[in-house]
């Protein structure tokens, strides 16, 4: 309301003025009382609103949600929908709320498509693939359901390719023992001939499925074959292992990964990208760093001290606190309700899960093997190509600055701002425009 006047206010101002500007006459007997109105119903274009989060990191997640929309990922309205049912920094009403909406979106994608409509039950299955995903997210590794989310994930994102009619190859990469899940899109447009190649490894909570959604189609409208891998303690690993962690020695999984994608006929071994989106950041260097089969390299964001990187989300340095505050992972059910944010004690629990230490302290202590050093940096000579938001803060952007200092290559550097909208944590929010700078700079390269 204008000028704090109230609406029955508001309507007499508007009717004075109204009869002013008409040059009505004067009228000089009182007028007859006006009738009472009723009331009247507000009337409104909508009954969902854009609220968010108190919670810093749920709002994150939200966002993360809504960027995935670009590329058939969500809704925006279903996502509003959702978190407006969820309880701010409540993990168990998030995991409830989005594996009901998964659920819902997957029984929808049946039906349509056992009615022939192939089309709608691809973007469905998209979208319920997407929702288990953010369900599997806040979901501790430990937790049974944990691996449902994520296998559900998994189910109707194969099931979105073969509606869609795309050529995806779900296969495992051998490491140790175990089997590493990887995809494979053979580009139709390369028309059988050795054609242009990215590799996308995640990292610490993405999946696959989502890096699929994030840039792996944007490089398939570009006319690359994509191949997505993973390794140990990432998402879709803990899937098929629940107890498997984190390893340093990412170069490893990355050996693998290029020996496969070479192997093909496929592929042109001249022009073979990888790229590593979040903590894959540093997966990405890490591999870079000993593999010069990699001719071009991507790293958003170029994380290459996961100790500090980490410290600096903390706040402080949890390696070095006081063995009598430090927490174990055996504690951790115990910790009183209210005395931590019950979300900040899932993270913590899933942390320790995945790197291990067996406490907070010596998780944060064994962080400290996660590090690309100066002279493996050095090793890397391919063009590189550094991308960070200015929102993510001070330690990020440092790691930026260090690696474009220390690589050998040509590199070039991209701070995303806040004015184009992706200025956070791997752009989530906006992934058209950063999947335009990365995959211009990489057809530039390979031109």
């Amino acid at each position: 309301m204008r000028n704090g006047a109230s609406p029955s206010s508001q309507r007499r101002q508007f009717i004075t003025a109204a009869a002013a500007s008409l040059a009505l006459p004067a009228v000089a007997q009182s007028a007859p009382p006006v009738p009472q109105e009723a009331p009247v119903e507000k009337l409104e274009r909508s009954g969902t609103r854009v609220v968010g989060f108190a919670d810093a990191e749920m709002d994150y997640q939200l966002m993360r949600q809504l960027g995935a929309t670009r590329y058939g990922g969500a809704s925006v309205g279903e996502c509003l929908a959702i978190a407006r049912r969820i309880k701010d920094a409540d993990p168990e009403s998030w995991v409830s709320e989005f594996t009901a909406a998964g659920q819902r979106q997957k029984l929808d994608a049946d039906a349509r498509l056992k009615r022939g409509h192939g089309t709608s039950a691809r973007d469905q299955y998209l979208v319920a693939s997407n929702n288990y995903r953010a369900a599997e997210y806040y979901c501790i590794a430990s937790d049974p359901r944990h691996a449902q989310l994520g296998l559900a994930s998994r189910e109707c994102f194969l099931a979105a390719m073969r509606a869609g009619g795309i050529a995806c190859e779900a296969f495992s990469l051998p490491l140790d023992g175990i089997a590493l899940p990887a995809y494979y899109f053979r580009n139709p447009a390369a028309q059988g001939k050795r054609a242009r190649t990215l590799l996308i490894t995640s990292g610490y909570d993405g999946t696959l499925e989502e890096t699929w959604l994030a840039y792996g189609r944007a490089a398939m409208e570009r006319g690359y074959h994509l191949m997505l891998f993973t390794g140990p303690g990432q998402m879709d690993t803990l899937r098929l292992y629940p107890g498997i962690q984190f390893i340093p020695e990412f170069e490893r999984i990355g050996r693998v990964a290029l020996d496969h994608v070479l192997a093909r006929a496929d592929v042109d071994p001249n022009r073979v990208a990888l790229m590593g989106i979040s903590f894959g950041g540093y997966f990405a260097t890490r591999i870079a760093a000993h593999e010069p089969r990699v001719r071009a390299l991507i790293a958003n964001s170029p994380i290459i001290d996961l100790h500090a990187y980490m410290a600096s989300f903390a706040g402080f340095d949890p390696a070095e606190m006081p063995d009598s505050e430090d927490v174990r992972l055996a504690d951790i059910g115990k910790i009183p309700p209210g005395a931590i944010p019950a979300q900040t004690v899932a993270m913590m629990h899933n942390l320790m899960l995945r790197v291990g230490g067996g406490s907070f302290k010596r998780t944060y202590q064994r962080l400290r093997d996660f590090r690309v050093a100066p002279d493996k940096l050095q090793a890397i000579t391919c063009p590189s190509l550094a991308l960070v938001g200015e929102g993510e803060g001070k330690e990020p952007l440092a790691q930026s600055e260090r690696f474009c200092q220390h690589v050998t290559g040509p590199v070039r550097q991209h701070v995303f701002t806040r004015e184009e909208g992706a200025d956070g944590h791997c752009q989530a929010i906006n992934l058209a425009y950063s999947a335009a700078v990365s995959m211009d700079w990489l057809d530039e390269v390979f031109a």
